[in-house]
């Protein structure tokens, strides 16, 4: 490993269990540094923010990675990690308890009982009385739709599984290796609006794209079966918000339970809103930052990849101390040309590897004697060529 210093900006209150994964004597980690080779986040949006050269990788200790310009970043050869299924437990308590709200109707039973007043007699007399307007209804045999069958909704939908529910699931992303992981009991729908006309709770778990922006809206908010309650604990703008109100006051649906406040959601009588608190423990957010730091580490020591969200998972083993790890556009005759470069630099290739994820690749090759700058720089030249380092 290369023992200069490699310097690590965090920009938000990282858990110090992953932090100090960074082994001191080859890492700084500060908030201030001008030129990072590498960037760990939490919060902070860096999509206006005008990131140096020095930046290697950048890693958020969470799923979602909307605060992060990628695109910016794939253009530049700069891999994007973050830590898919760390906060899976987390978010799947939270979930569940937001099943137990709607139906046991616990937050206004709650709200009832904290306006009460006057003598232990009086009080109990009140809620004798009132307990009759929370009454609710149990989860065994109710159906809940789960869109989005990774980490966070494959676990939400074996604990529902467990409680006695049906759940009917859809992911039209699903790979085979996520479909092996699936529990036999869970129904297979072919489309959102297939969970929407059949469950009596919606819960979503993809990430924020153009594809699932406004999964629920004006035009299929009426598939809802009546008097089902839809919970978002993934991300905001899954659901339109302006949709679910107009359904909530037309009595179609029952309740909303979500993460993301707004101000329209916050003053709705129908709305449960919460204060972001999917990932909000101590243990995810232990796991989130020792994952993705463990990320950072591997790609900037030896150039491998896994959990990026714009490059494709490449690793390969040592071979020799002699390393060169370069991006480049996913085009024919990538790998001609920089076996070409290194055969007249003289050098004998020891092992390589190559993945590509639609538009971007990524190469890692290891020779048999260093990389001279002015061969790295004939790589960096090579049209296609993002990126290139050398690691020793």
């Amino acid at each position: 490993m290369n023992t200069a210093q490699w310097k690590i900006q965090v920009l938000d209150n990282v858990s110090r269990s992953g932090l100090a994964r960074f082994p001191s004597e080859s890492y700084q980690i500060d908030d201030q540094h001008l030129l990072p080779d590498g960037i760990l986040l939490r919060s902070s949006s860096l999509h206006q923010t005008d990131l140096p050269d020095s930046v290697l990788a950048i890693g958020r200790a969470g799923a979602g990675v909307n605060n992060i310009p990628v695109d910016r970043m794939s253009d530049r050869g700069v891999p994007v990690f973050n830590a898919p299924g760390a906060n899976a437990n987390a978010v799947k308590e939270l979930v569940i308890a937001g099943l137990l709200l709607s139906c046991r109707n616990i937050i206004q039973a709650a709200n009832h009982t904290s306006s009460l007043s006057g003598t232990a007699a009086q009080i109990a007399k009140e809620v004798e009385v009132g307990k009759k307007q929370f009454g609710g209804f149990e989860l065994p045999g109710k159906t809940l739709g789960v869109i989005g069958l990774g980490s966070i909704g494959r676990a939400v939908a074996d604990t529902a599984l467990q409680m006695g529910m049906r759940v009917i699931g859809h992911d039209p992303l699903l790979t085979v290796e996520g479909a092996w992981r699936l529990s036999r009991d869970i129904f297979r729908a072919d489309s959102v609006q297939q969970v929407l006309a059949n469950a009596d709770f919606i819960t979503f778990h993809v990430p924020l794209t153009d594809a699932t922006r406004g999964m629920i809206n004006a035009a299929n908010v009426g598939d809802l079966r009546p008097g089902a309650t839809v919970l978002n604990f993934a991300r905001d703008g899954i659901v339109d918000n302006a949709s679910v109100c107009e359904a909530l006051d037309s009595g179609n649906l029952r309740a909303y339970i979500t993460d993301f406040p707004s101000p329209e959601l916050v003053s709705h009588p129908g709305v449960t809103s919460l204060p972001h608190l999917g990932a909000s423990t101590i243990e995810a957010e232990e796991n989130c930052a020792r994952m993705v730091v463990d990320q950072i580490r591997d790609f900037i020591e030896n150039g491998n990849i896994h959990n990026s969200v714009n490059f494709p998972d490449v690793r390969l083993a040592r071979g020799t101390p002699y390393r060169v790890a370069l991006a480049n556009s996913n085009v024919p005759n990538m790998l001609g040309q920089i076996s070409t470069a290194m055969a007249r630099a003289g050098l004998n290739i020891h092992d390589m590897i190559n993945q590509s994820r639609e538009s971007l690749a990524f190469t890692i090759v290891d020779t048999d004697s260093p990389v001279s700058p002015e061969t790295l720089a004939g790589l960096q030249s090579i049209d296609g060529v993002l990126c290139a380092r050398v690691i020793e």
